[in-house]
Order: C-alpha cells, then sequence, then structure tokens
C-alpha cells in the first residue's frame, strides 16, 4: 500500500509544529560529561532510556573514566548492566571502545562523527546522537520512534534507519538536532507504537496512517 508523501507546505507545518511543541527538547539520558553520555547511548540501543538510568550510576562509580573503563573485568561490567538487552555484546564493546579511545585518542573521546563511529558499538545513529546532545550538530539520527512517526506523517517511505536520515536532513534542512528529539519524545508518548494518542495529537491531520485505514 503507498501512503502518499507529505508536500513542501505540510513539511515546513510538521516542522513548525514539532519545534512549537518541544522548543528544547535534550535527550532523557542521565549524563554529566561526553563519557557517561556516550557509554548511556552505547547501552540504550534497544533497550528503554529508563532502564539506562537505572543501570549506570553504579556502572559509572565503578567506572567514572575511559582509563578504568579499558582496564575492567569483561565479567564485572557484565554483571553492572545485565539488565540491560544484549549485555554481553554490550559490555564487550564499551571495553573494547574505551580502549580504542586510550590507544587511538589519547584518551580523549573524538566530537567527530566519522572518528566516534570508529569506536566497538558506535554506529552512525550511536555518533550522530552524542553530536546532536553533546554539541547541539545539526544532525538527524533516526530510531525505532523516529522511523515510525517519520513514516507515519508521510515525511519517508524509506526502509532503513540510514535512508530515513538521509530523507529527513534534505526535506527539514535546518534544527536538526532539535527536531531528532522532538520526533523521539513525539514517537515515546503520543505517537506510540501501540495505542497511538491520535485524537488529542497535534499533527492528526498529517498522519498517513489514520488517513489510509480508517473506516
Amino acid at each position: 500500500m503507498t501512503i502518499k508523501k507529505a508536500t513542501k507546505k505540510e513539511i515546513e507545518e510538521i516542522k513548525s509544529l514539532l519545534l512549537e511543541h518541544y522548543p528544547n527538547s535534550i535527550t532523557e539520558l542521565n549524563y554529566t560529561n561526553l563519557y557517561e553520555l556516550l557509554v548511556s547511548v552505547m547501552l540504550s540501543a534497544q533497550c528503554t532510556d529508563k532502564r539506562v538510568n537505572i543501570i549506570t550510576p553504579a556502572l559509572f562509580k565503578a567506572y567514572p573514566n575511559v582509563i578504568k573503563l579499558a582496564n575492567a573485568s569483561l565479567d564485572e561490567v557484565k554483571e553492572y548492566i545485565k539488565s540491560c538487552s544484549f549485555y554481553n555484546n554490550k559490555a564487550k564493546n564499551l571495553i573494547k571502545m574505551a580502549q580504542y579511545v586510550i590507544e587511538h585518542y589519547h584518551g580523549e573521546i573524538p566530537l567527530e562523527p566519522k572518528k566516534l563511529m570508529k569506536l566497538a558499538g558506535v554506529g552512525q545513529k550511536t555518533a550522530n546522537v552524542v553530536m546532536i546532545e553533546y554539541t547541539g550538530a545539526n544532525l538527524m539520527a533516526v530510531d525505532t520512534h523516529v522511523f515510525r512517526v517519520a513514516h507515519r506523517l508521510g515525511l519517508s517511505d524509506d526502509t532503513t534507519a540510514t535512508k530515513t536520515e538521509e530523507t529527513l536532513s534534505k526535506k527539514f534542512k535546518t534544527d536538526l538536532h532539535l527536531l531528532h528529539q522532538a520526533m523521539v519524545l513525539f514517537g515515546r508518548y503520543r505517537c506510540k507504537a501501540i495505542n497511538p494518542q491520535c485524537e488529542e495529537c497535534f499533527l492528526k491531520k498529517y498522519c498517513r496512517t489514520s488517513q489510509t485505514f480508517k473506516v
């Protein structure tokens, strides 16, 4: 089933409404520095921010910096993050990430997407989220919420997160850092995968899903 794409006028209106309703949107992950942000974002893959925020206080107390994490025991890291999805792989990647930062970046986490993506467990989405949150970079990152919202609003019909990111970046052009987080929050609390809050939705008129499937 083909869903009609949003027009240029609709795109501008959607953008304006998202910025109006989420003017200063930021991540819901708790962190105090770049190291903690990167670790939190890595842990948040396929896991809720709420769960990550439960895990990280003890993790950061045990490993407050990349040096401590680089020298950590794999089994001990696993124990700290075992309630997180895919904790085995994430524990390995966290340690490898820290070791790479020490060996190649003199212990300083780089603030460049391409350099971040050289770290274990850091893909394009994770790198972009870190850049968006820490530097306010004009970048888009697509998680499950952004992907769902983009398709329901006719902003994208791409089949991958990477392609959806490219499409949204081209269509929105500016304020991407704010729009990314706005779409995350909108998808998380309003345009939910199950039981979305359609009746009171401020973007209801633009929703292709409701228009396509209404009786």
